[in-house]
């Protein structure tokens, strides 16, 4: 920018020693390019996505603060076990966080970039905790006008996660789906999809309180992993709804398979014939997620019909394709504040972002705990 504006910006840094380090370091704004825009990031979410980034496997409950008010640091350890895993970004100071949004405040040459100016964009491309962020066109999303950023901050991640998960389902000829950690931002988000398409959805959640968060949006088929009667409840639920396709965020321990082998006593509650080879219905879990860090542990009475793989945003929309992708994105500006309305506990700066009191909280991933930082605020 031609006044060399520069703005801090949060860094996560794991050295070699096992110590994670997070940080505000100045950056300069960079000029933008005929196809980019600098925007003011005024509000971006602190999403389970962005902490795997963040804290890595760092154990937050050693996390000390240093340094001063305006320039804080947070250090923690990595526990032994966790460095193997991280050993692609040993002593690499990372920009953090995926999302947000903010106003336009410079632009380059090109006519796509000069009519944002002044606009207020949501932004994808990472570095988002920072506050200024030079981003080509196509990386923004103009808001309707009366949008505020806090509103459009959440609007990449979870409404284009959700809104894949039903898109995949059409896509790979299923009827229904499972979701689990069914109370997050984005589980309910998926409900009102579902809701509104009309598709019948198995929410499983860990607790009453969660099951009660969701019937209260209107879900109708919640289940409590928790629940004695939990395998019953869900192959009960899935008799029902006919779902064949499981979206899983908590990846490790049995839930997968339980849900495989529920998807599979459904299918034979309903099959015409016996097979010994089990249903030649093809049940889908896809993880994408990892709440639990454990091994994915399979008890395979679930014949041979079935598969588990990965499920991530970003490739889901590459291999969709530009159009689609559009159409994705477009319903999601115009439920922005209805199906996509995102609800956030706290808003913080940058420096409160680095309170271990805050950070103890928004490290848990609890349900109904959502940050948001507005890197404009002052700390």
């Amino acid at each position: 920018m031609s006044d060399g504006k520069s703005g801090l910006q949060l860094r996560s840094l794991i050295k070699t020693s096992g110590e994670l380090e997070i940080s505000l370091v100045s950056v300069a704004t960079p000029e933008p390019g005929p196809d980019e825009v600098v925007v003011r990031v005024e509000a971006t979410p602190i999403n389970p996505s962005d902490l795997g980034l963040l804290t890595g496997a760092a154990d937050m409950t050693t996390a000390k603060a240093s340094g001063t008010k305006d320039a804080p640091v947070v250090t923690a350890q990595v526990p032994e076990a966790g460095m193997r895993a991280m050993a692609g970004r040993l002593d690499e100071s990372l920009p953090v966080g995926n999302e947000g949004a903010g106003v336009v405040i410079a632009t380059g040459s090109s006519e796509a970039a000069k009519a944002l100016m002044g606009r207020t964009v949501a932004m994808i491309g990472g570095a988002m905790y920072a506050q200024y962020r030079c981003l080509r066109v196509a990386e923004c999303l103009p808001l309707p006008s009366g949008t505020t950023p806090a509103e459009g901050a959440s609007c990449f991640v979870n409404p284009l996660t959700a809104l894949g998960m039903t898109e995949t389902m059409r896509r790979e000829g299923h009827k229904a789906l499972v979701h689990t950690a069914a109370a997050s931002n984005l589980g309910q988000m998926l409900n009102k999809i579902c809701l509104k398409d009309g598709i019948a959805l198995v929410n499983i959640v860990r607790s009453k309180e969660q099951a009660e968060i969701l019937r209260n949006i209107g879900a109708k088929y919640v289940v409590d992993s928790t629940s004695p009667t939990f395998m019953d409840d869900l192959t009960n639920a899935l008799v029902e709804t006919g779902a064949t396709i499981a979206f899983d965020a908590i990846g490790g321990g049995r839930l997968a398979g339980q849900i495989l082998a529920g998807m599979e006593t459904a299918a034979n509650k309903t099959a015409k014939v016996y097979s010994r080879y089990g249903s030649a219905v093809h049940k889908q879990v896809y993880i994408y997620g990892g709440l639990d860090t454990r091994p994915t542990e399979l008890v395979r009475s679930f014949g041979m019909a079935w598969g588990i793989g990965g499920w991530l945003l970003l490739p889901f929309l590459m291999k969709i394709g530009q159009a689609d992708g559009a159409r994705l994105r477009q319903r999601v500006v115009d439920e922005l504040k209805t199906t996509f309305a995102s609800h956030y506990t706290k808003i913080v700066s940058l420096q409160e972002a680095l309170d271990p009191a805050n950070i103890a909280v928004y490290a848990k991933r609890s349900t109904g705990e959502k940050f948001l930082i507005n890197p404009s605020k002052a700390g």
